[in-house]
């Protein structure tokens, strides 16, 4: 079942009653209901929104990621259950336990899965994808020839072209580059809450390691899905003159990419459908059971 994303950005109180999410607008009083079970996230955009003690428990047993937003309107912090998994225990230690080859092997495929979609989508805009497959060809156990930086220069460098604009990728840089962390932010949360239900520990990385970060397995894992999140916000480039801009329009579009069509497999689903595969082949990995993450196609 595809789990419902709910995007909060007035002033609301929300409760819970009989496993209902019980929506009330502050200023009208018009009252709105959703049952829980079929959220995945809520998001949070406005400073007078209130929740119940009751609710956050609620929520918190359904495995529903809340992401909050700031001042800015850009995600800034997420909440997720501690128990996620009923054999979490386990799954913890052999996330702890699995050995370096093997940490670089999967980092290997995450690279070479993520410069693959970067290709792909190339493709789908006309563009020249000859380079960023020998990229992805030549990506090294534990990447140490850095292949993943060469292929982002020439990604970057490219992506934006048609828009006649002198483009850098930098997380506090210039248009369209807000666009781009929030559609990051929503992706970055969707990975976390997938990598707590197949029991794992989003903090420990395969490749990222930052004492400061609390998510840095999803860090990792998102990789291959960040081309999802480039294609929309291309796209949005394209439909709005206005995109730097973040109206609630495009805000839409990029809580969307939750919900775009993937390949996996050869089988048609959506990404969300696609997160909760990738990180049960992870644990599957760690387990010992299985040598290979399994990552989507961009369509």
């Amino acid at each position: 079942m595809i789990k419902r994303t709910l995007y909060f950005g007035n002033a609301y109180h929300l409760s819970s009653k009989l496993e209902q999410l019980i929506i009330v607008n502050k200023e009208t009083g018009e009252e709105k209901q959703a049952p829980i079970e079929d959220l995945g996230f809520v998001v949070l955009d406005h400073h007078d929104i209130t929740l119940s003690h009751y609710l956050i428990q609620q929520l918190a047993e359904h495995n529903i990621a809340v992401v909050f937003c700031d001042k800015t309107h850009h995600p800034s912090a997420m909440l997720f259950p501690l128990d996620g998994n009923n054999i979490q225990n386990e799954r913890f230690r052999q996330q702890v336990d699995a050995s370096e080859p093997l940490k670089k092997q999967l980092w290997q495929q995450t690279i070479k899965a993520k410069i693959r979609n970067q290709a792909q989508l190339f493709r789908l805009l006309g563009k020249d994808d000859e380079a960023l497959k020998r990229f992805a060809t030549d990506v090294l156990s534990g990447d140490t020839n850095n292949e993943e930086a060469q292929a982002s220069r020439h990604y970057w460098g490219r992506l934006f072209s048609e828009y006649k604009i002198k483009f850098t990728r930098d997380r506090f840089g210039m248009p369209p580059n807000p666009t781009l962390n929030y559609g990051y932010a929503i992706l970055r949360a969707a990975v976390a809450r997938a990598l707590v239900s197949s029991g794992l520990l989003p903090t420990l990385g395969i490749h990222h390691h930052n004492k400061y970060n609390a998510y840095c397995l999803a860090d990792d894992i998102m990789e291959p899905y960040r081309p999802f999140v480039d294609k929309i916000v291309w796209e949005i480039m394209r439909d709005f003159p206005e995109y730097h801009v973040m109206t609630k329009e495009i805000k839409a579009k990029l809580l969307g990419v939750l919900s775009v069509d993937i390949i996996m497999n050869e089988n048609r689903s959506p990404l969300s459908v696609g997160l909760s595969q990738t990180t049960a082949s992870l644990a599957r990995c760690f387990e010992g059971v299985d040598r290979q993450i399994k990552y989507p196609t961009l369509t």
